[in-house]
């Protein structure tokens, strides 16, 4: 299950990630790490085995979400494809720039797990390359000649959140070369396209009809079914510097365009932050708010733009002023990217309140064990754990603008999340949960897969009269049960709230 997006999404299943940059020695220029042509090169897959060159990304780490003070623990999955037969691969600077661990899946296949190493990074690309061990193995060759309005595409990934649900889709270009900004991106070449996306393409590869490559898919609009891929012609000019481990349009963050909900401050926040990159080394923290660049207010208008302008006037390898805000302290700091380090210079600037949680708080059941971010106005909770009639303790959190009319029916909004070390199977406790929405909701979906990287099971959802509810079962890493369930009567709820619900809850069994 994809999470609901915003008007324009990044392509991920939850969370944002983040992964120590290695380094790797390359010469030349993009061509020489391509084999050369000629009777003893390995040749490229062709569309058929498309599936093959594909990799499926596994992550885990922890992160800040904009707007909050508290770090996340959180999982996801990406995409990714190889592009030379010695394991250079490419993917999204959102799904590897932050990860603590990283696990790639060629071709999906989970008995083929490699290790990958992340080699450079970039936020205004949105793009990253990483090494593959192993040689030989299956790769994309790209697309020869111009990419025109009216190409036949097709989107290639693993959207569903298990590496068992390759899809592929079909399309055409709907526009085929301009320019995007976006809250995580800042892109000069973009190809608009209808092969459908969804959560758990990001960095995956869109081909011609032969499996040529065209380019690297990102983002997409629900609400239009737009979906937008990074041009191929991007990824060539940054591929051989970004496996050389230079910074193209980056510091080593990860990156967003953020404006507190009073329009109070703006600026980039940092969620997570690539360790020994840049920003490291000039003392940016997670959850801190890049205020100012070159003296340029950055952020302003909720996107990498202006961001992205001054590093690419400055040059990512020059001396930058820089100023921070710190929410966590409430502190100003100034100082230099590759030059001197950050000093507090301001402290009681805003008082903390504007960006405590971006209109979320963090609600925790009473033993702690269960935890979850919901809109700030559902005020009334209740922490309290109960034992089932088979014996098992479960911990749970509700939360809610009414509890009362939250429990008692369908018609109002709310959240509860439940864990027990049950060991019951997911779809087990899914189906005892169903008849109760079956005799007063419509169905939208039963028991549909659901995997985020570390919970995995089974969702339903719910038409309750103009009310959707969605209920997840899933069995954590360690064997644990976790029940998700969520009601949304508004938009924003449905998008926004059960976005942050599915990126955050955690239950510690």
């Amino acid at each position: 299950m994809s999470a609901p997006s915003s008007p324009v999404s990044r392509r991920r299943m939850l969370g944002v990630a983040s992964l120590t940059a290695g380094a790797l020695a390359l010469t030349g220029c993009f061509g020489g790490l391509l084999p050369s042509a000629g009777p003893s090169a390995t040749p490229a897959v062709g569309f058929d085995d498309l599936q093959t060159a594909t990799v499926y990304i596994k992550g885990q780490g922890t992160f800040i979400e904009p707007g909050t003070l508290d770090p996340a623990e959180g999982a996801w999955i990406g995409s990714g494809f190889i592009v030379t037969p010695e394991g250079l691969a490419l993917t999204n600077n959102h799904v590897v720039t932050g990860a603590g661990t990283l696990a790639v899946y060629v071709g999906g296949d989970q008995s083929a797990q490699v290790r990958g190493t992340v080699l450079g990074a970039s936020e205004c690309l949105d793009l990253a390359v990483i090494q593959l061990d192993g040689d030989e193995l299956p790769y994309l060759a790209w697309h020869d000649g111009e990419i025109k309005t009216g190409l036949d595409v097709y989107s290639a990934g693993y959207p569903a959140g298990a590496a068992e649900e390759f899809t592929l889709t079909r399309g055409i270009v709907s526009k085929d070369d301009f320019p995007l900004d976006t809250q995580w991106a800042s892109l000069d070449h973009v190809i608009e396209h209808d092969a459908r996306i969804r959560g758990g393409n990001s960095g995956g590869p869109l081909v011609d009809e032969d499996g040529r490559l065209v380019g690297i898919n990102y983002a997409g609009d629900d609400s239009l079914d737009y979906n937008f891929a990074i041009h191929r012609d991007v990824a060539q000019d940054a591929i051989d510097r970004l496996a050389a481990g230079e910074n193209v349009d980056s510091i080593g963050i990860n990156a967003q365009g953020w404006v507190s909900e009073d329009g109070q401050i703006a600026g980039v926040w940092v969620s997570s932050v690539d360790a020994g990159g840049a920003a490291d080394d000039a003392g940016i923290q997670p959850g801190d708010l890049v205020y100012k660049l070159a003296g340029v207010s950055v952020g302003t208008d909720g996107s990498l733009a202006d961001y992205c302008q001054v590093l690419r006037t400055q040059g990512s390898d020059a001396t930058i002023d820089v100023q921070v805000y710190r929410p966590a302290t409430d502190e100003l700091l100034d100082g230099q990217i590759n030059g001197d380090e950050l000093t507090v210079t301001a402290t009681g600037v805003f008082g903390g309140e504007a960006t405590a949680n971006g209109g979320f708080t963090t609600v925790t059941d009473d033993a702690g064990v269960v935890s979850v971010d919901v809109p700030a106005d559902w005020a009334q909770t209740d922490g309290a754990g109960f034992t089932d009639d088979a014996g098992n303790t479960w911990y749970a959190v509700s939360a809610a603008p009414d509890l009362a009319a939250f429990w008692g029916g369908f018609a109002a909004p709310g959240v509860q999340v439940m864990a027990a070390s049950a060991g019951m199977t997911a779809e087990a406790v899914l189906q005892n949960l169903s008849g109760t929405f079956d005799t007063s909701c419509s169905a939208v979906a039963t028991g549909e897969p659901y995997d985020d990287g570390y919970y995995a099971g089974v969702y339903s959802e719910w038409d309750c009269a103009g009310t959707a509810a969605v209920v997840i079962s899933t069995v954590d890493a360690g064997g644990g049960n976790v029940i998700v369930l969520m009601q949304a009567q508004s938009d924003y709820e449905k998008q926004e709230a059960l976005t942050r619900v599915l990126e955050t809850f955690q239950a510690s069994l």
